[in-house]
């Protein structure tokens, strides 16, 4: 069975969706959870970070498994782990519980996005990578925008009956992932589970930083910081300098999410493929960072749609160009590389949130003139020479990528393929 047909992006779109689908509809009901349990904001802010900081943690543990086991199982493990988190979620009646809840749904969730990326590496060509990638991109986007509306709207009958849905369709996407996906990483192609590359060392982990893969790395953090800091005082911003209300804030977020629908699943491809991932990476760089500035000017409601969706467009042609850059120039296995990646992201979105949250409280424009100023120094790190590429610094040429001139440069003392 070909692993890299339609039906199984399919598979591994609907699983994102599904867990994107309880991260979206955890957000809008923690905090009346939180508040029924009498805790406090320093509380919810923990209780939010908790999660990121679990992926960032075991996100790179079960690439390395999936590299050693094959991407179906760690697939099976982590849908199976996140239904029954969504359960535990609904269960909750301590403050403590919740903890447990997040802390392993942050564990369990993290198996599923570096594996799917690592099965698109596994069974996609080259050049069709970025879609494959943008593809995934797009199923968390669909997951981002149903999720607080489900949320909400599930929750006018308790705030415990989303996350019994959501562990439903945790159900649905493992009996699909189990009966109809088939296995991506042939045996001989597999890891020995003996051998040193159980996992990941830390050593290990500064040589990749300072390899010319590390600039990937460090620009997917990068990313991720600008957006999660988006994302975290978004609705603060709106309230607190316009009165919005949840009606309107919800439907800005709609158009976040329909904006990373269009950008990741649709633009993506076709701009990777026509530029390069290089080039798109350079040129959203920098409209990002000035999409940044300019919702600082918005005044009006209109204004705040349009200069929102198009921050969230230029922001949203990175991750899936960055992922597929990583995978095809990776001296290791796909599933440690993208377990990486994986927890480059997280680490971003724990500290993202945090950050725009402390100098809001300052002041509310300086959450969006730091990531502006971020994302910029993303753009010009990305301009560094690629004859710097030995030292961990810069993007490969467009030539070396598209056309092969010179192969990836290799991982000192890293492991080969």
């Amino acid at each position: 069975m070909n692993a890299s047909s339609p039906k199984n992006v399919l598979i591994l779109s609907f699983t994102l969706v599904v867990v994107m689908l309880g991260y979206g509809i955890i957000m809008p009901i923690i905090p009346f959870y939180i508040e029924q349990l009498g805790a406090s904001g320093s509380e919810l802010g923990m209780l939010t970070a908790i999660s990121a900081l679990m992926q960032f943690v075991f996100a790179p543990l079960w690439g390395s498994l999936s590299d050693r086991i094959g991407r179906k199982p760690v697939l099976l493990i982590g849908v199976l782990g996140y239904g029954i988190t969504m359960l535990l979620f609904g269960l909750s009646t301590k403050l403590w519980m919740l903890f447990v809840a997040r802390a392993l749904n942050g564990v369990l969730s993290s198996a599923t996005l570096p594996t799917a990326m690592a099965y698109i590496g596994d069974s996609t060509a080259a050049e069709e990578r970025g879609g494959g990638m943008g593809k995934l991109g797009a199923a968390m986007g669909i997951g981002i925008v149903l999720g607080p509306g489900l949320g909400g709207a599930l929750a006018t009958k308790s705030l415990s009956f989303p996350f019994f849905v959501a562990s439903g369709l945790c159900l649905v996407s493992l009996i699909l992932v189990w009966l109809l996906l088939p296995e991506s990483l042939p045996a001989g192609a597999r890891q020995p589970a003996s051998g040193k590359s159980k996992a990941l060392p830390i050593g290990e982990m500064g040589r990749v930083l300072l390899s010319p893969i590390g600039v990937f790395m460090l620009l997917t953090f990068v990313v991720s910081f600008g957006m999660s800091g988006f994302q975290g005082i978004l609705g603060l911003y709106a309230l607190n300098k316009f009165g919005y209300g949840p009606e309107r804030i919800g439907a800005i977020w709609m158009v976040v999410g329909g904006v990373l629908i269009l950008g990741q699943g649709a633009l993506t491809g076709l701009l990777t493929k026509r530029l390069g991932e290089v080039a798109v990476i350079r040129i959203s760089l920098f409209v990002s960072a000035i999409g940044y500035l300019l919702m600082l000017f918005a005044s009006t409601y209109l204004t705040v749609m349009l200069t929102t969706g198009f921050f969230v467009l230029s922001i949203a042609l990175l991750g899936p160009a960055l992922s597929s850059l990583i995978s095809r120039h990776t001296a290791l296995n796909q599933g440690i590389t993208m377990g990486l990646s994986t927890s480059f992201t997280s680490l971003g979105r724990i500290l993202g949130p945090v950050w725009s949250g402390y100098i809001f409280d300052v002041n509310m424009s300086y959450p969006y003139l730091s990531g502006a100023v971020v994302l910029l120094v993303g753009f010009f790190i990305g301009l560094v020479p690629a004859s710097q590429r030995s030292h961990g610094i810069g993007l490969p040429e467009k030539r070396d990528i598209l056309k092969g001139s010179e192969s990836p440069a290799p991982i000192p003392q890293g492991r080969g393929k």
